[in-house]
Protein backbone atom coordinates (compact mmCIF):
# COMPACT_ATOMS: atom_id res chain seq x y z
CA UNK A 1 0.00 0.00 0.00
CA UNK A 2 3.10 2.56 0.83
CA UNK A 3 3.97 1.81 -2.69
CA UNK A 4 0.87 2.32 -3.71
CA UNK A 5 0.64 5.83 -2.52
CA UNK A 6 4.14 6.61 -3.59
CA UNK A 7 3.29 5.54 -7.28
CA UNK A 8 0.08 8.24 -6.78
CA UNK A 9 2.15 10.99 -5.67
CA UNK A 10 4.46 10.13 -8.84
CA UNK A 11 1.77 10.42 -11.06
CA UNK A 12 1.05 13.98 -10.09
CA UNK A 13 4.29 14.75 -9.70
CA UNK A 14 4.88 13.53 -13.68
CA UNK A 15 1.69 16.14 -15.13
CA UNK A 16 3.38 19.49 -13.27
CA UNK A 17 4.97 21.80 -15.51
CA UNK A 18 8.33 19.77 -16.95
CA UNK A 19 8.91 22.00 -19.83
CA UNK A 20 12.43 22.79 -21.49
CA UNK A 21 14.18 25.50 -19.94
CA UNK A 22 13.22 28.63 -20.77
CA UNK A 23 15.57 29.66 -24.39
CA UNK A 24 15.66 32.50 -26.92
CA UNK A 25 15.07 29.15 -29.24
CA UNK A 26 13.54 31.28 -32.15
CA UNK A 27 15.96 33.81 -31.94
CA UNK A 28 13.51 37.29 -31.87
CA UNK A 29 14.45 40.59 -30.11
CA UNK A 30 15.46 40.77 -26.49
CA UNK A 31 12.91 42.87 -25.52
CA UNK A 32 10.06 40.25 -26.80
CA UNK A 33 12.18 37.66 -25.64
CA UNK A 34 12.07 38.82 -22.18
CA UNK A 35 8.32 39.86 -22.19
CA UNK A 36 7.85 35.89 -23.23
CA UNK A 37 10.05 34.72 -20.84
CA UNK A 38 8.58 36.77 -17.41
CA UNK A 39 5.02 35.25 -18.71
CA UNK A 40 6.41 31.51 -18.60
CA UNK A 41 7.34 31.89 -15.31
CA UNK A 42 3.93 32.27 -14.27
CA UNK A 43 2.55 30.26 -17.19
CA UNK A 44 -1.55 30.19 -15.47
CA UNK A 45 -1.24 33.67 -14.97
CA UNK A 46 -4.17 35.02 -16.52
CA UNK A 47 -2.42 38.27 -17.02
CA UNK A 48 -1.12 36.25 -19.45
CA UNK A 49 -3.36 36.76 -21.91
CA UNK A 50 -2.94 40.31 -22.24
CA UNK A 51 1.24 39.75 -22.71
CA UNK A 52 -0.14 37.27 -25.49
CA UNK A 53 -2.82 39.30 -26.86
CA UNK A 54 0.11 42.48 -27.59
CA UNK A 55 2.88 40.41 -28.77
CA UNK A 56 0.68 38.40 -31.50
CA UNK A 57 -0.82 41.89 -32.53
CA UNK A 58 2.75 42.69 -32.97
CA UNK A 59 4.08 39.59 -34.48
CA UNK A 60 0.91 40.46 -37.39
CA UNK A 61 1.81 43.90 -37.44
CA UNK A 62 5.94 42.84 -38.18
CA UNK A 63 4.46 39.77 -40.70
CA UNK A 64 6.87 37.52 -38.42
CA UNK A 65 5.69 33.63 -37.54
CA UNK A 66 8.21 33.58 -34.63
CA UNK A 67 6.38 36.10 -32.30
CA UNK A 68 3.02 34.69 -33.44
CA UNK A 69 4.40 31.74 -32.25
CA UNK A 70 5.34 32.75 -28.88
CA UNK A 71 2.13 34.35 -28.20
CA UNK A 72 0.06 31.27 -29.04
CA UNK A 73 2.02 29.16 -27.04
CA UNK A 74 2.21 31.66 -23.81
CA UNK A 75 -1.75 32.23 -24.17
CA UNK A 76 -2.52 28.39 -24.69
CA UNK A 77 -2.10 27.14 -20.51
CA UNK A 78 -4.00 30.16 -18.98
CA UNK A 79 -7.09 29.86 -22.36
CA UNK A 80 -6.99 25.69 -21.04
CA UNK A 81 -6.71 26.29 -17.24
CA UNK A 82 -9.98 28.69 -17.37
CA UNK A 83 -12.06 26.19 -19.67
CA UNK A 84 -11.84 28.47 -22.83
CA UNK A 85 -12.19 25.19 -25.13
CA UNK A 86 -13.17 27.11 -28.01
CA UNK A 87 -9.99 29.39 -28.20
CA UNK A 88 -7.61 26.47 -26.96
CA UNK A 89 -8.72 24.55 -30.32
CA UNK A 90 -8.44 27.55 -32.29
CA UNK A 91 -4.84 28.43 -31.17
CA UNK A 92 -3.74 24.59 -31.33
CA UNK A 93 -5.02 24.48 -34.77
CA UNK A 94 -3.12 27.95 -35.67
CA UNK A 95 -0.29 26.41 -34.15
CA UNK A 96 -0.16 23.48 -36.15
CA UNK A 97 -0.31 25.55 -39.48
CA UNK A 98 2.51 28.13 -38.38
CA UNK A 99 4.40 24.72 -37.60
CA UNK A 100 4.93 24.63 -41.11
CA UNK A 101 6.81 27.92 -42.09
CA UNK A 102 10.38 26.73 -41.10
CA UNK A 103 12.63 24.41 -38.82
CA UNK A 104 12.67 26.49 -35.65
CA UNK A 105 9.43 26.98 -35.66
CA UNK A 106 8.61 23.72 -35.99
CA UNK A 107 11.27 22.50 -33.42
CA UNK A 108 9.21 25.05 -30.70
CA UNK A 109 5.86 23.68 -31.87
CA UNK A 110 6.67 20.13 -30.69
CA UNK A 111 8.13 22.02 -27.21
CA UNK A 112 4.34 23.47 -27.45
CA UNK A 113 2.39 20.92 -28.20
CA UNK A 114 4.63 19.16 -25.57
CA UNK A 115 3.12 21.35 -22.56
CA UNK A 116 -0.14 21.11 -24.04
CA UNK A 117 -0.20 17.20 -23.54
CA UNK A 118 1.27 17.34 -19.84
CA UNK A 119 -2.48 19.65 -19.22
CA UNK A 120 -4.49 17.05 -21.13
CA UNK A 121 -3.32 14.68 -18.92
CA UNK A 122 -3.40 16.71 -15.69
CA UNK A 123 -6.90 16.75 -16.90
CA UNK A 124 -7.53 13.00 -17.44
CA UNK A 125 -7.82 13.67 -20.82
CA UNK A 126 -5.26 10.69 -21.70
CA UNK A 127 -6.75 9.41 -25.34
CA UNK A 128 -6.81 12.82 -26.56
CA UNK A 129 -2.61 13.33 -25.16
CA UNK A 130 -1.77 10.02 -26.91
CA UNK A 131 -3.10 10.70 -30.43
CA UNK A 132 -1.14 14.25 -30.07
CA UNK A 133 1.62 12.55 -29.36
CA UNK A 134 1.49 10.14 -32.18
CA UNK A 135 0.43 13.00 -34.51
CA UNK A 136 3.72 14.48 -33.04
CA UNK A 137 5.90 11.64 -34.19
CA UNK A 138 4.45 11.08 -37.33
CA UNK A 139 5.21 14.58 -38.03
CA UNK A 140 8.80 14.30 -36.62
CA UNK A 141 9.83 11.76 -38.35
CA UNK A 142 8.53 13.05 -41.52
CA UNK A 143 10.19 16.45 -40.63
CA UNK A 144 13.38 13.98 -39.51
CA UNK A 145 13.21 15.87 -36.18
CA UNK A 146 14.71 14.26 -33.60
CA UNK A 147 13.64 17.19 -31.32
CA UNK A 148 10.23 16.12 -32.22
CA UNK A 149 10.68 12.27 -31.19
CA UNK A 150 11.80 13.34 -28.17
CA UNK A 151 9.22 15.82 -27.24
CA UNK A 152 6.84 12.71 -28.65
CA UNK A 153 8.40 9.82 -26.51
CA UNK A 154 8.54 12.05 -23.49
CA UNK A 155 4.74 12.40 -23.81
CA UNK A 156 3.78 8.37 -23.80
CA UNK A 157 6.26 7.83 -21.29
CA UNK A 158 4.11 9.81 -19.13
CA UNK A 159 0.81 7.91 -20.21
CA UNK A 160 2.38 4.89 -19.67
CA UNK A 161 3.26 5.81 -16.84
CA UNK A 162 -0.42 7.04 -15.99
CA UNK A 163 -1.73 3.78 -16.97
CA UNK A 164 0.81 1.75 -14.47
CA UNK A 165 2.89 0.48 -17.07
CA UNK A 166 6.54 1.51 -15.94
CA UNK A 167 8.10 -1.24 -18.19
CA UNK A 168 6.55 0.86 -21.36
CA UNK A 169 7.20 3.99 -19.46
CA UNK A 170 10.93 3.28 -19.15
CA UNK A 171 11.59 2.19 -22.38
CA UNK A 172 9.97 4.98 -24.33
CA UNK A 173 11.61 7.57 -21.99
CA UNK A 174 14.97 5.62 -23.22
CA UNK A 175 14.41 6.46 -26.35
CA UNK A 176 13.62 10.37 -25.90
CA UNK A 177 17.13 10.54 -23.85
CA UNK A 178 18.65 8.80 -27.12
CA UNK A 179 16.61 11.27 -29.82
CA UNK A 180 17.53 14.16 -26.89
CA UNK A 181 21.11 13.39 -27.47
CA UNK A 182 20.62 13.12 -31.29
CA UNK A 183 18.76 16.69 -31.70
CA UNK A 184 21.72 18.16 -29.33
CA UNK A 185 19.17 19.22 -26.65
CA UNK A 186 21.15 18.37 -24.29
CA UNK A 187 19.42 20.85 -21.25
CA UNK A 188 16.29 18.41 -22.10
CA UNK A 189 18.45 14.92 -20.50
CA UNK A 190 18.05 16.12 -17.17
CA UNK A 191 13.93 16.11 -17.26
CA UNK A 192 14.34 12.52 -18.88
CA UNK A 193 16.72 11.37 -16.12
CA UNK A 194 13.95 12.30 -13.65
CA UNK A 195 10.62 10.56 -14.96
CA UNK A 196 13.26 7.46 -15.42
CA UNK A 197 13.95 8.03 -11.83
CA UNK A 198 9.92 8.27 -10.53
CA UNK A 199 9.45 5.07 -12.51
CA UNK A 200 12.66 3.36 -11.14
CA UNK A 201 11.28 4.11 -7.83
CA UNK A 202 7.52 2.82 -8.61
CA UNK A 203 9.71 -0.33 -9.53
CA UNK A 204 11.31 -1.24 -6.47
CA UNK A 205 14.65 0.12 -8.23
CA UNK A 206 16.43 2.18 -5.91
CA UNK A 207 20.25 2.23 -6.69
CA UNK A 208 18.99 3.07 -10.52
CA UNK A 209 16.53 5.70 -9.18
CA UNK A 210 19.55 7.01 -7.03
CA UNK A 211 21.70 7.02 -10.40
CA UNK A 212 19.30 8.99 -12.40
CA UNK A 213 18.65 11.46 -9.64
CA UNK A 214 22.40 11.94 -9.61
CA UNK A 215 22.77 12.75 -13.44
CA UNK A 216 19.72 15.36 -13.57
CA UNK A 217 21.04 17.05 -10.32
CA UNK A 218 24.62 17.82 -12.03
CA UNK A 219 22.86 20.25 -14.66
CA UNK A 220 21.52 21.88 -11.20
CA UNK A 221 23.91 24.80 -11.09
CA UNK A 222 23.26 25.49 -15.39
CA UNK A 223 19.39 25.39 -14.89
CA UNK A 224 18.28 25.98 -11.59
CA UNK A 225 14.83 25.69 -12.16
CA UNK A 226 15.51 22.09 -11.67
CA UNK A 227 16.19 22.40 -7.91
CA UNK A 228 12.93 21.65 -7.24
CA UNK A 229 12.06 18.60 -9.29
CA UNK A 230 15.29 16.78 -8.41
CA UNK A 231 14.64 17.85 -4.39
CA UNK A 232 11.09 16.68 -4.74
CA UNK A 233 12.18 13.16 -6.44
CA UNK A 234 14.91 12.62 -4.09
CA UNK A 235 12.17 12.84 -1.30
CA UNK A 236 9.66 10.20 -2.59
CA UNK A 237 13.01 8.21 -3.05
CA UNK A 238 14.16 8.68 0.49
CA UNK A 239 10.77 7.67 1.46
CA UNK A 240 10.12 4.72 -0.77
CA UNK A 241 13.57 3.45 0.90
CA UNK A 242 12.10 4.30 4.29
CA UNK A 243 14.94 6.63 5.39
CA UNK A 244 13.13 9.12 7.11
CA UNK A 245 15.54 11.52 8.03
CA UNK A 246 16.76 12.24 4.70
CA UNK A 247 13.02 12.44 3.24
CA UNK A 248 12.43 15.11 6.49
CA UNK A 249 15.67 17.05 5.31
CA UNK A 250 14.68 16.68 1.66
CA UNK A 251 11.41 17.81 2.53
CA UNK A 252 12.78 21.37 4.57
CA UNK A 253 15.20 22.00 1.68
CA UNK A 254 12.24 21.77 -1.12
CA UNK A 255 9.49 23.82 0.58
CA UNK A 256 11.69 26.30 1.63
CA UNK A 257 12.84 26.71 -2.43
CA UNK A 258 11.34 30.32 -3.39
CA UNK A 259 10.52 28.25 -6.59
CA UNK A 260 8.58 25.45 -4.78
CA UNK A 261 5.00 27.34 -5.13
CA UNK A 262 5.72 29.10 -8.59
CA UNK A 263 6.85 26.20 -10.31
CA UNK A 264 4.17 23.59 -9.04
CA UNK A 265 0.10 23.49 -8.82
CA UNK A 266 -1.71 23.53 -5.63
CA UNK A 267 -2.35 19.41 -6.47
CA UNK A 268 1.84 18.58 -6.46
CA UNK A 269 2.04 20.24 -3.46
CA UNK A 270 -1.24 18.95 -1.42
CA UNK A 271 0.29 15.83 -2.36
CA UNK A 272 3.88 16.39 -1.13
CA UNK A 273 1.87 17.25 2.51
CA UNK A 274 0.29 14.23 2.25
CA UNK A 275 3.08 12.38 1.87
CA UNK A 276 4.77 13.50 4.44
CA UNK A 277 1.52 13.19 6.65
CA UNK A 278 1.58 10.00 6.17
CA UNK A 279 5.21 9.02 6.58
CA UNK A 280 4.62 10.71 10.17
CA UNK A 281 1.79 8.71 10.42
CA UNK A 282 -0.49 11.21 10.75
CA UNK A 283 -3.10 9.23 8.42
CA UNK A 284 -6.34 11.51 9.25
CA UNK A 285 -4.78 15.15 9.16
CA UNK A 286 -3.43 13.43 5.56
CA UNK A 287 -7.13 12.71 4.80
CA UNK A 288 -8.30 16.05 5.38
CA UNK A 289 -5.35 17.29 3.74
CA UNK A 290 -6.77 14.83 0.68
CA UNK A 291 -10.24 16.74 0.69
CA UNK A 292 -8.44 19.51 -0.21
CA UNK A 293 -7.26 18.68 -3.74
CA UNK A 294 -8.94 19.69 -6.82
CA UNK A 295 -8.53 16.98 -9.00
CA UNK A 296 -11.26 14.26 -7.92
CA UNK A 297 -9.24 11.71 -9.41
CA UNK A 298 -6.73 12.16 -7.00
CA UNK A 299 -9.09 12.86 -4.43
CA UNK A 300 -10.22 9.20 -4.65
CA UNK A 301 -6.94 7.75 -5.10
CA UNK A 302 -5.16 9.55 -1.72
CA UNK A 303 -8.96 8.40 0.05
CA UNK A 304 -8.47 5.17 -1.14
CA UNK A 305 -4.68 4.58 0.10
CA UNK A 306 -4.59 6.57 3.27
CA UNK A 307 -8.20 4.56 4.23
CA UNK A 308 -6.41 1.29 3.33
CA UNK A 309 -3.60 1.87 5.57
CA UNK A 310 -5.83 2.19 8.65
CA UNK A 311 -7.87 -0.50 7.79
CA UNK A 312 -11.27 1.33 6.78
CA UNK A 313 -11.68 -1.15 4.07
CA UNK A 314 -15.96 -0.05 3.57
CA UNK A 315 -14.32 3.79 3.64
CA UNK A 316 -11.59 2.57 1.03
CA UNK A 317 -13.75 0.64 -0.96
CA UNK A 318 -16.19 3.26 -1.53
CA UNK A 319 -13.74 5.40 -2.49
CA UNK A 320 -12.33 2.69 -4.89
CA UNK A 321 -15.70 2.60 -6.43
CA UNK A 322 -15.57 6.15 -7.25
CA UNK A 323 -12.23 5.93 -8.62
CA UNK A 324 -13.45 3.37 -10.84
CA UNK A 325 -16.07 5.58 -12.14
CA UNK A 326 -13.82 8.53 -12.89
CA UNK A 327 -11.81 6.05 -14.61
CA UNK A 328 -14.32 3.82 -16.27
CA UNK A 329 -14.94 6.73 -19.29
CA UNK A 330 -10.93 7.52 -19.82
CA UNK A 331 -9.70 3.74 -20.08
CA UNK A 332 -12.89 2.69 -22.31
CA UNK A 333 -11.42 5.55 -25.08
CA UNK A 334 -8.09 4.56 -24.32
CA UNK A 335 -8.32 0.91 -24.59
CA UNK A 336 -10.44 1.48 -27.71
CA UNK A 337 -7.63 4.12 -29.33
CA UNK A 338 -4.59 1.81 -28.51
CA UNK A 339 -6.62 -1.25 -30.24
CA UNK A 340 -7.29 0.64 -33.41
CA UNK A 341 -3.37 1.89 -33.16
CA UNK A 342 -2.41 -1.72 -32.68
CA UNK A 343 -4.51 -3.28 -35.38
CA UNK A 344 -3.37 -0.71 -37.71
CA UNK A 345 0.18 -1.15 -36.32
CA UNK A 346 -0.07 -5.05 -37.05
CA UNK A 347 -1.57 -3.95 -40.41
CA UNK A 348 1.33 -2.65 -41.55
CA UNK A 349 3.44 -5.01 -39.94
CA UNK A 350 1.47 -7.57 -41.96
CA UNK A 351 1.61 -5.68 -45.39
CA UNK A 352 5.76 -5.50 -44.91
CA UNK A 353 5.99 -8.68 -43.91
CA UNK A 354 4.02 -9.81 -47.03
CA UNK A 355 6.05 -7.48 -48.88
CA UNK A 356 9.32 -8.60 -47.98
CA UNK A 357 8.26 -12.04 -48.11
CA UNK A 358 6.95 -12.08 -52.02
CA UNK A 359 10.11 -10.34 -52.98
CA UNK A 360 12.12 -12.68 -51.08
CA UNK A 361 10.04 -15.22 -53.55
CA UNK A 362 10.95 -13.24 -56.76
CA UNK A 363 14.68 -13.06 -55.56
CA UNK A 364 14.07 -16.90 -55.32
CA UNK A 365 12.62 -17.92 -58.48
CA UNK A 366 15.18 -15.10 -60.74
CA UNK A 367 17.77 -17.00 -58.49
CA UNK A 368 16.27 -20.90 -59.22
CA UNK A 369 15.71 -20.34 -62.62
CA UNK A 370 19.37 -18.03 -62.73
CA UNK A 371 20.62 -22.11 -61.44
CA UNK A 372 18.03 -23.78 -63.82
CA UNK A 373 19.61 -22.10 -67.24
CA UNK A 374 22.73 -22.26 -65.93
CA UNK A 375 22.15 -26.38 -65.41
CA UNK A 376 20.33 -26.53 -68.31
CA UNK A 377 22.86 -24.86 -70.69
CA UNK A 378 25.34 -26.99 -68.97
CA UNK A 379 23.59 -30.57 -69.60
CA UNK A 380 23.50 -28.95 -73.50
CA UNK A 381 27.48 -28.53 -73.49
CA UNK A 382 27.71 -31.91 -72.05
CA UNK A 383 25.57 -33.41 -74.44
CA UNK A 384 27.16 -31.99 -77.32
CA UNK A 385 30.34 -32.08 -75.85
CA UNK A 386 29.28 -36.47 -75.66
CA UNK A 387 28.53 -36.38 -79.21
CA UNK A 388 31.16 -34.54 -80.76
CA UNK A 389 33.48 -36.91 -78.65
CA UNK A 390 30.98 -39.95 -80.22
CA UNK A 391 31.72 -38.07 -83.62
CA UNK A 392 35.32 -37.88 -83.77
CA UNK A 393 35.92 -41.49 -81.99
CA UNK A 394 33.35 -42.71 -85.06
CA UNK A 395 35.71 -40.30 -87.60
CA UNK A 396 39.18 -41.67 -85.92
CA UNK A 397 37.48 -45.66 -86.07
CA UNK A 398 36.50 -44.95 -90.02
CA UNK A 399 39.74 -43.40 -90.51
CA UNK A 400 42.00 -46.27 -89.23
CA UNK A 401 39.48 -48.50 -91.11
CA UNK A 402 40.15 -46.64 -94.03
CA UNK A 403 44.10 -46.62 -93.40
CA UNK A 404 44.00 -50.23 -93.03
CA UNK A 405 41.83 -51.57 -96.12
CA UNK A 406 44.94 -48.69 -97.57
CA UNK A 407 47.60 -50.67 -96.41
CA UNK A 408 45.90 -54.28 -97.35
CA UNK A 409 45.58 -52.83 -100.64
CA UNK A 410 48.43 -51.69 -100.95
CA UNK A 411 50.09 -54.64 -99.99
CA UNK A 412 48.11 -56.52 -102.38
CA UNK A 413 49.47 -54.23 -105.42
CA UNK A 414 52.71 -54.59 -103.80
CA UNK A 415 52.70 -58.23 -103.97
CA UNK A 416 50.30 -58.75 -107.62
CA UNK A 417 53.50 -56.35 -108.96
CA UNK A 418 56.23 -58.91 -107.17
CA UNK A 419 53.83 -61.86 -108.68
CA UNK A 420 54.00 -60.17 -112.51
CA UNK A 421 57.84 -59.18 -111.88
CA UNK A 422 58.54 -63.11 -111.45
CA UNK A 423 56.19 -63.81 -114.11
CA UNK A 424 58.42 -61.69 -116.38
CA UNK A 425 61.72 -63.64 -115.53
CA UNK A 426 59.84 -66.31 -116.07
CA UNK A 427 59.43 -65.63 -119.71
CA UNK A 428 62.41 -64.02 -120.57
CA UNK A 429 64.23 -67.37 -118.99
CA UNK A 430 62.26 -69.20 -121.03
CA UNK A 431 62.66 -67.14 -124.37
CA UNK A 432 66.45 -67.25 -124.12
CA UNK A 433 66.60 -71.30 -124.24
Amino acid sequence: MKYRLLFIFLTAFMCVQASGQIRNRLGVDDAIFLRYANGRMQQYNPQNILVADSLYRHGVYKNDANIKMLALSLELPVRYSIRDSLRVEEIVKELKTLSNTNRKINDFYYLTMYDYCNLLIMDGRISDAMLEARDMSTRASEKKSPSGQMYAYRIIGIIQSYRTNSVLAVRNFERAADFCIQAKEEQELPNIYIFMAQELIRMGRYREAGDYCSLAEEYQDFYPALRVKTAMTRAYLYDAEGDKAAFEESYRKLVSNPLYRVQTDSDTRILMEICRLRSEGRYPSALISADSLISAKKRFEQKHALLALIDNWEGAYDQLLQLMNTKDSIYIVVQNEDMAILDAELNNAQLRYETARMKARQEIGILLGMIFLFVLVSVAIMVSQWNLNMNLDNLRSRNLNSLASRDAYRRALDAKEKENEMRTRILQNNTRI
